[in-house]
């Protein structure tokens, strides 16, 4: 299931963060903690080289926390890296630590008069606009639940003097391993028009019904697990009235309310992919 969006802003914001990140101390990447894997763009790690990174696990107020722990774990294994799980709840933490992180990892001496900069990168829709409005204190940058709303690179001087450039959120040309694909889309990197939304709806039943079987139980009042991605889907429709004329269940209808669901946080918290073990 290849897909192929990939709106125009995107090959100027490639090319403009060819040029900007050599410039840079520390390279910022926002990863959404459901999935670190899937939404890690390997553009931007061909971009960064040995380049040292921050990277910051967004949305871990809806990812499990378990498996949120396993993956920080796993990227400070790279001497270069470290990381930081952030929530809306916790944005004090964020903004007090992440100018630290980057001052820590920086590897350029500076003159008093020379400020650290860094650049802020990520997938569409992963959160970067809401970690700026966060490290500044204050609302700078237009904050969506839609991909792709920034469009142009920004720069932007944290209260302590550190020059952040905010890169518009970029995907590669051609995703081409499809659970990555529909990971991406459940989670709402890819707008639904560029996918075929029932198709995400049946990856997202399989995957729940496979890692988190009691949520699922628990938020739709099942009497029993459903035995496959479908009967989920029919179960959803059929209590949560997806009727079509003549009674059949409208499975894109279900499909719609677990993607949302999920995306919410209303199912509970999910993670999409673990870290590969030694």
């Amino acid at each position: 299931m290849a897909i192929q969006w990939y709106p125009g802003h995107m090959t100027k914001a490639r090319r403009v963060l060819a040029e900007v990140i050599p410039s840079q101390d520390v390279v910022i990447e926002v990863l959404d903690a459901r999935m670190p894997a899937a939404s890690a763009n390997p553009v931007i790690a061909e971009l960064r080289g040995a380049k040292p990174c921050v990277k910051v696990l967004s949305k871990s107020d809806l990812a499990d926390p378990a498996v949120t722990e396993a993956w920080l774990a796993h990227f400070e294994a790279d001497p270069t890296v470290l990381a930081i799980a952030t929530t809306p709840a916790r944005t004090g933490d964020a903004r007090a630590r992440i100018p630290v992180l980057c001052e820590k990892l920086s590897q350029r001496t500076r003159g008093p008069d020379k400020p650290l900069r860094a650049v802020i990168v990520g997938i569409p829709n992963v959160g970067k606009s809401s970690l700026i409005n966060t490290l500044m204190g204050r609302k700078v940058t237009l904050v969506s639940d839609k991909p792709a709303v920034t469009k142009e690179l920004q720069l932007v001087t944290l209260p302590n003097g550190m020059l952040l450039s905010d890169n518009p959120g970029l995907l590669w040309p051609k995703i081409q391993d499809d659970d990555a694909t529909l990971r991406l889309a459940l989670g709402g990197a890819i707008p639904d028009t560029a996918i075929e939304y029932q198709s995400v709806g049946l990856f997202a039943a399989a995957y729940f019904l496979a890692a988190y079987p009691a949520l699922v139980v628990a938020r739709y009042k099942l009497k029993e697990t459903p035995t496959s991605p479908g009967a989920l889907l029919e179960e959803i429709g059929r209590r949560r009235g997806c009727l079509r004329a003549g009674g059949t269940i409208d499975l894109y209808k279900a499909a719609d309310i677990l993607v949302h669901e999920f995306r919410t946080g209303t199912l509970g918290r999910i993670s999409l992919e673990s870290p590969p073990t030694a």
